[in-house]
């Protein structure tokens, strides 16, 4: 497609690329400011007004020039589609130009912030196979809903152009090669493929959306009340506590809290209560807003999530790219049998320092499964599982105490007499080594690998024998005494790849899998065929 039609980014990019400016200039303000200790001469006829007043110059320049490079990076930012491309130009004293081929754009993902929702815009990041750490291949900061959708229908325009191209060179190189004695009644053949052909890409045309899952209140509430982000919360609060250590009276407090002891114990552990209950009130906020209205939906050959409430996010997945399903249950959520549903998916950015790709924040493990199924019906979500065998078990704690014996002795030396209380780590730590030893297991069914085990949560993982990137044997001395060793798998997952470990099995188990892996290996049932062979 040719255009000389060239668009623009809505005029509040402007403002958006000043907040993101000022992000940037935080750590800078807080330098001047905490370095002044928020004390400055505002009095011209002091000798000193000119250098007291110095950081605030050089902070209104700062703001200003954020100001201009915000709306300079508005003014200069124009695109526009041509032969089948999405193409950029940007910069103002260099200028900088990127093409993105319509075939290679993975995903359109939408983001709706404070500042697009009341305008009724969307910021889009266009992904590719190419995204990675954490970056999009490109994003268009601030456009309309209209001129995002015409990004989507051009792009489905170009990649059923190629398709039909490549129809129509693999018909004539069919044609070619029929006898010219039968060309005629092929002719009838071939253009009953082209109209099947033109009805298929007519089918394709007509956009199938069909919901995988929904969060209702009841699961949202749940999520939120038992979220892991309290710790990380508290941790925040005594991160940002330590940073004001000038400003707030520490000593003071110290003295007030030496006295408040004195009233009592239970009064401490209320106040300790009541932190921690604060903690957990933040951390049940930004969970609800971040999951508020969760929807996942499928289109075609593409997954769709939406959600947010303040800030709304629509992230595409195509199915191609995935690589890997963990269901993931934590020893709270897994006594009422819910369950967390992760995917791993093959390049792509993840958007807002995402580590990973969250299908179901919390659901019913029954129901995870029923979806999980019509979604990847190829795949046995309840496979039979080999467990590690019981003289494996002392490994699974055996690291652990390494470590946590020395550390216990010196504690309880230099504590002593409450330092002791640093040995109920011990007989806590054989119990978690028990307790995944007795999780661990995998399966081998047919071209699927699922390998289970546990840290405190319990994972399932869900591997396709294509997916697998590398297969690691591996085998102490003391291990191979005794028949065990273990096997590291590792898929493609964004940037990095993400890895499970099969901990502490029978050798043959290990070996089983290593020949199963192997190229010439077509499925599970010719590897155990193969080795009950003499």
């Amino acid at each position: 497609m040719m255009s000389d039609e060239k668009f623009r980014l809505h005029p509040i990019s402007a403002i958006i690329n000043c907040v993101k400016g000022l992000k940037d200039l935080l750590i800078p303000f807080f330098i001047i400011f905490v370095g002044k200790g928020f004390k400055f001469n505002f009095d011209p006829h002091d000798e000193g007004f000119f250098w007291d007043s110095l950081p605030i110059l050089i902070a209104g320049v700062l703001l200003v020039l954020n100001f201009v490079s915000g709306v300079v990076k508005w003014r200069r930012f124009v695109y526009w589609f041509e032969d089948d491309e999405l193409r950029i130009e940007y910069g103002l004293f260099v200028k900088k130009k990127r093409y993105i081929p319509f075939e290679r754009i993975q995903s359109l993902n939408y983001q709706e912030g404070i500042l697009h929702r009341p305008l009724q815009l969307v910021k889009v990041s266009v992904e590719t196979a190419a995204s990675k750490d954490k970056k999009a291949e490109a994003e268009l900061t601030a456009i309309t809903r209209t001129a995002a959708d015409m990004i989507e229908l051009e792009m489905k325009r170009a990649k059923r152009g190629k398709q039909q191209v490549k129809q129509g060179l693999a018909q004539n190189e069919l044609l070619h090669e029929i006898d010219h004695d039968n060309k005629s009644e092929i002719d009838g053949d071939s253009a009953s493929v082209s109209s099947q052909q033109e009805f298929r890409i007519q089918e394709d045309e007509i956009v199938q959306r069909e919901v995988i899952h929904r969060m209702s209140v009841k699961d949202l509430l749940i999520l939120a009340t038992t979220s892991g982000g309290v710790g990380v919360v508290f941790s925040g609060l005594v991160a940002i506590a330590s940073q004001f250590g000038d400003i707030i009276p520490y000593d003071y407090l110290y003295d007030e809290i030496r006295v408040f002891v004195k009233v009592g114990v239970l009064l401490v552990m209320l106040a300790v209560f009541l932190v921690l209950f604060v903690a957990w009130g933040v951390s049940f906020v930004l969970t609800l807003f971040n999951y508020y209205s969760f929807i996942v939906e499928r289109e075609n050959d593409k997954l769709i999530i939406t959600r947010g409430l303040l800030e709304k996010r629509r992230v595409t997945i195509p199915l191609n790219r995935i690589q890997g399903i963990k269901i993931v249950e934590n020893p709270l959520r897994q006594m009422f049998g819910y369950a967390t549903v992760t995917v791993e998916s093959a390049g792509g950015s993840m958007q807002n320092g995402e580590k990973k790709i969250i299908l179901m924040p919390l659901v019913k493990k029954r129901d995870a499964i029923a979806a999980l199924q019509r979604l990847f019906p190829e795949i046995n979500w309840l496979p039979t599982l080999t467990r590690s065998p019981k003289r494996a078990r002392p490994s699974y704690y055996k690291i652990g105490l390494l470590w946590i014996l020395p550390v216990t002795a010196v504690v309880s030396y230099l504590f002593f007499p409450y330092g002791l209380l640093s040995l109920l780590i011990i007989p806590l730590l054989i119990l978690l080594g028990v307790w995944q030893h007795k999780t661990a297991g995998y399966a081998l069914d047919g071209y699927q690998l699922t390998v289970v085990y546990r840290t405190i949560s319990r994972t399932s993982f869900f591997m396709e024998k294509k997916r697998l990137q590398q297969m690691t044997m591996r085998q102490t001395y003391f291990k191979k005494r005794i028949g065990i060793a273990s096997l590291r798998t590792t898929i493609m997952s964004g940037s990095m790849g993400a890895s499970a470990t099969i901990a502490h099995f029978e050798k043959t188990d290990i070996e089983k899998l290593m020949a199963w892996y192997e190229p010439n290996a077509k499925s599970a049932y010719d590897v155990e065929k193969s080795i009950s062979e003499p």
